[in-house]
This record gives C-alpha cells, structure tokens and sequence, in this order.
C-alpha cells in the first residue's frame, strides 16, 4: 500500500505514455487506410451532365480530355509524376473514400440527368477498386457530400497543376 502511495505519479506516467503511444499508434494506421500506397495503381476521373462524360482522365495512360469555353473538344497528355499519385492516395485515405457509399445522390435521383454536374472517380488499387459517384446536387449528408466534394476538387487541381507546369515553355 505505501508502495502505490509514494509511486502513484510515476505509475500515472507510465500509464499515460502507454496510452498515448497505442492510441498515437492506431490513429496513425487508421488515418493510413486499407492499403498502401505501394498497392495504388491508377484513378479514373470523369465529370459532365448527361449519359456521357465527355471530359475524362486516367492517370495510367495520362489521356486528359475535356470540353473547353466554346464546347470543343480538347485532347491531350498529361501524365502524373509519383509524387502526385501518392499525393492523391494519402487525400483519398484523410476524406477516408473507403466509408464513402458508390453513389452519392439524393433518393431517386436520374444519374443520366442533363442539369446536375455528375463526377465518377475510380481508385484503382492492386487488390480492390473503389468507385464513387457524385452528384452535385447531392443535400441528404452534408459530411459525406463535402468529402465528395474535396475528392473530386483534390483531383482535378493536381491535374490542372501537372498540365500548367509541363504545357509552358
């Protein structure tokens, strides 16, 4: 008993370094997801209104196409380096895309519909695929829109940033 009473404060440190350092350890797994970086191969992302989206890209092949100010149809190569692959695989595990449902849209809503913007990303990994369909209408999960949301902004600005930097002089 006078043990404990004389090394209560070293036996609450030991505790508290312990529990920090489990929990430290399982938050940095979680926050890492499913499957590493190693294992990511590709993302598909598609966006427009409709039945066909007409702008794309895919990161495998680096085909970059998309419909500019005066509806022409723009073509081009725009490969990602590593850094930016790696870039978007540590995004998509922060906005956790595991836990996102398929298809983001409001209960009975036309995927095919010519008035809402439509995005479709595919995270192509060794193992799984995970695709997720995003209407911009969606109002039903404010949360799960907004991770939507950023996903598909995370995207496209890494892809608009690699085409700026290689398409100057």
């Amino acid at each position: 008993m006078n043990f404990l009473k004389k090394n209560i404060s070293l036996i609450a440190t030991i505790a508290v370094v312990l529990i920090a350092g489990v929990g430290g350890y399982y938050l940095i797994n979680l926050k890492r997801g499913p499957y590493a970086a190693s294992t990511f191969i590709s993302v598909t992302y598609k966006w427009g209104v409709g039945d066909t989206l007409a702008n794309s890209y895919n990161s495998a092949t680096g085909d970059y196409q998309y419909l500019d100010n005066k509806d022409q149809l723009i073509k081009k190569k725009v490969k990602l380096h590593s850094n930016n692959i790696i870039f978007i695989h540590s995004k998509a595990n922060e906005l956790d895309i595991w836990s996102l449902p398929e298809i983001i849209a409001n209960k009975n809503e036309d995927l095919s519909s010519e008035k809402v913007l439509r995005y479709e990303m595919i995270f192509n990994y060794e193992k799984k695929t995970k695709k997720i369909v995003f209407m911009t209408d969606y109002d039903e999960d404010i949360a799960i829109a907004n991770r939507a949301d950023q996903l598909q902004k995370i995207i496209k600005q890494t892809i608009d940033e690699v085409e700026d930097r290689y398409s100057k002089p």
